[in-house]
């Protein structure tokens, strides 16, 4: 059931709704979240969006394998696999020019999905599941009393009250998280072309010395359209690199050629990546913290799809447990931040040396060493990372 302001399910004179669960923001985490909470039977379930669907996001596209299964294990899989491209392999090239070619066989295999696509399909599953969509709900804060969170208000949408909120609205979104949170950011910015030549099936990630320890990439989204962006971390203490300018000095240096006959399809747009490699203060009282909110991104692939798929789910049942009596909030909560911690903990902290591996010639060295293979089956790895 999708609603938009104005119509209401609770009090109409109000504008105030009752659930179970609400879920702030209708991405990865908060549709796979309501989707699996309908899955395991809980009612009840309201899901907010500032934006209706389909709407399109800013980000790379690629979902990995761990992503995939993730997909699997939610049903939603088959709906979305139809408009996934398959990546197989990756093309990899030092920071002195060096080019490797990788494999990441069956096991490894990707896929990039169009967010505009990825998104819509799992809010709908999230509704034939049984939530409600309300869009155009823009929260503007959390209800909290007595210490614990109760609801969402939204200053022109009126408010909905719940037994337990989940905050799933992004890296942007600040809405009852705690303070002062260690984290690192991350700027991206990318633009989409027709007719720029490429090896079916294959990503490229370009590991340039003005990115380190960071990287370019071409994302393929279909047979004839790509997506190229740049992620680079501005120095602390320095000014802030203009974004636009950075990303035209890489198109020049890799991609000129290749552009030269290409259709520019839109206009370039970035956003920021946050991450951190700890996994912790996800819960409080009444809430729980999902995907981006909660920092799960990785740090080296810039992946935070499945991350946010798979905390969805485990919010979910988290909530289950405490709805049918099998654990009460306080150990469920602390059981849903243990799981996350089993799930992302080692990929993040592997990831973060992998950044710093990147920070040295090593792959150029290894490269110069005739060991090529080592790099293949390395980057088939890291390929393949969630």
């Amino acid at each position: 059931m999708i609603h938009h302001p104005g119509q209401s399910s609770g009090d109409s004179s109000t504008g105030e709704r009752s659930a179970v669960v609400a879920i702030l923001g209708a991405g990865p985490a908060g549709a796979a979240c309501a989707a699996h909470l309908g899955r395991l039977g809980v009612k009840g379930v309201v899901l907010v969006d500032r934006h209706g669907f389909p709407r399109d996001k800013t980000c790379g596209s690629g979902i990995s394998p761990a992503g995939i299964r993730t997909l699997q294990d939610l049903g939603a899989w088959d709906a979305i696999a139809p408009h996934a491209y398959r990546i197989g392999g990756l093309r990899l090239v030092t920071p002195g020019g060096r080019e490797v070619w990788a494999s990441g066989g069956k096991k490894a295999e990707a896929v990039v999905c169009e967010r505009r696509v990825l998104d819509h399909a799992l809010v709908r599953h999230a509704v034939d599941s049984g939530a409600e969509l309300l869009a155009g709900f823009h929260a503007t804060s959390i209800i909290e009393e007595d210490g614990r969170v109760q609801g969402l208000r939204s200053g022109d949408a009126g408010e909905v009250r719940a037994r337990f909120v989940v905050i799933a609205g992004g890296a942007h979104c600040r809405l009852g998280l705690p303070e002062r949170r260690p984290r690192q950011t991350v700027q991206t910015i990318m633009g989409w072309w027709r007719g720029v030549p490429f090896r079916p099936n294959h990503v490229e990630m370009i590991f340039d010395d003005a990115l380190r320890p960071y990287y370019g990439w071409l994302f393929p989204e279909g047979p004839d359209r790509v997506n190229i962006g740049i992620a680079y971390q501005d120095a602390p203490g320095m000014p802030r690199r203009n974004a636009r300018a950075h990303f035209r000095t890489f198109l020049d240096k890799h991609f000129r050629e290749r552009l030269a006959d290409a259709e520019e399809r839109r206009g370039w747009a970035g956003h920021p990546i946050v991450w951190s490699d700890r996994v912790d203060r996800l819960t409080r009282p009444g809430a729980l913290i999902a995907g981006e909110s909660g920092l799960m991104t990785n740090p080296a692939t810039g992946e935070g799809i499945h991350q946010a798929m798979r905390s969805g789910i485990l919010a979910a049942e988290a909530i289950r447990d405490v709805v049918v009596g099998c654990q009460p909030e306080p150990s469920a909560l602390a059981g849903y931040e243990r799981a996350c911690q089993r799930s992302f903990r080692a990929s993040f902290l592997a990831g973060r040396a992998f950044l710093q591996l990147m920070r040295t010639d090593a792959l150029d060295w290894v490269v110069r060493a005739g060991q090529a293979p080592l790099v293949r089956a390395l980057a088939a790895k890291f390929f393949a990372a969630g």
